[in-house]
């Protein structure tokens, strides 16, 4: 097992690369506990938890919504939870927003703890303190910073998933790579056959770089002023496709936007033509999408309301090479450069 720790403004976070569930009770204080978790992972996984409480919500982004803390908060409310009680959120990336978010808004905010089930949520989303909800169709728009106390990694639950959800967490690891690790970039383009395919060595070491990454910018930027805005790589054109259609994923949505964040990287002469098809070729051997049929003025549309927008301007992050970028205040209307830079992705 390794371990890495986030120092946030309010908690430090412990995180546990390779740690097993059924050591779950470790970290656990000696007070009451909640459990919040899905329909299929408590199928999977309630005899770890099995002594505590638990309330279960719905699968997909469809539930990550103010309804679903509601009832949360009303779960919570019959148990009797008062601020001395911890939750678990035990789940990917939508139970862990939830959990998140709901543990730091019930009675002003309770300690709560991940175990991370996908590797999306491995990498990304149960790791750096950002918790939130989608509204009226905008992604993660309501939302807190607030630290878990700890996040475990089981690297052997991912073998429950399936091929698609495995290949959405790539999504955040080619991220991680294109803009602080070229090595990594590089191990991906050798090792893409053995990571896809959980090989226990490739799969660990890509989680716990991943990490690296990810919490140093945390415990630089926790409430994204500056650096940590360098993790939205992908996601202006990503959050668009996710408001436009749930037929994507998460890590799906964010290669397309890596792909037109990077074309838009190379008709701006930041990276080469060899480093834009590396980029494109890597995604497509990940089985991860490089194009979408959405209309362009759908995207652009979505993108200007995208929550990262600031009065007429937006914060666009742009490659300068593979394993370095750049956050950029452009005008709002370089949203409709971005979606035209798919037209420069071969796979459309």
């Amino acid at each position: 097992m390794k371990e890495l720790i986030i120092k946030g403004n309010k908690s430090t976070s412990e995180l546990l690369v390779g740690e097993s569930i059924g050591n779950l009770g470790k970290y656990l204080p000696s007070g009451k506990v909640v459990v919040i978790t899905d329909t299929i992972v408590d199928s999977l996984y309630r005899n770890f938890y099995r002594q505590f409480p638990v309330i279960e919500i719905g699968i997909g982004e469809q539930v990550k919504n103010l309804s679903t803390i509601a009832q949360i908060y009303s779960e919570m409310l019959k148990l009797e939870a008062d601020r001395s009680w911890f939750i678990v959120g035990i789940g990917g990336g939508v139970v862990c927003d939830i959990a998140g978010y709901a543990a730091a808004t019930y009675m002003r905010g309770l300690k709560f703890g991940f175990v991370s089930t996908t590797l999306l949520s491995q990498v990304d989303a149960s790791v750096g303190g950002k918790n939130g909800v989608n509204f009226e169709g905008y992604k993660n728009h309501i939302g807190t910073f607030n630290q878990p106390e700890f996040v475990i990694c089981d690297p052997e639950m991912l073998k429950t998933l399936p091929p698609r959800e495995v290949l959405s967490g790539f999504g955040e690891i080619v991220k991680h790579a294109l803009i602080a690790d070229e090595n990594m970039f590089k191990y991906l383009e050798d090792n893409y056959t053995e990571a896809i395919n959980l090989n226990s060595e490739a799969i660990e070491q890509l989680i716990y770089t991943s990490i690296v990454i990810k919490s140093g910018v945390v415990n630089r930027d926790e409430t994204e002023q500056g650096e940590r805005r360098t993790l939205n790589f992908g996601h202006t054109l990503a959050h668009a496709i996710e408001k436009c259609t749930p037929e994507y994923t998460h890590g799906e949505a964010v290669a397309i936007g890596m792909a037109a964040a990077a074309g838009f990287s190379f008709r701006q002469g930041r990276i080469t033509s060899t480093e834009l098809k590396r980029i494109v070729a890597l995604l497509k051997n990940l089985g991860l999408p490089v194009n979408t049929t959405i209309p362009k003025e759908s995207l652009i549309a979505a993108m200007q309301h995208d929550k990262k927008r600031e009065d007429k301007a937006i914060n666009l992050v742009l490659l300068n090479g593979i394993g370095k970028c750049e956050v950029l205040k452009m005008p709002v209307e370089t949203t409709i450069e971005l979606a035209a830079a798919l037209d420069f992705i071969d796979g459309k």
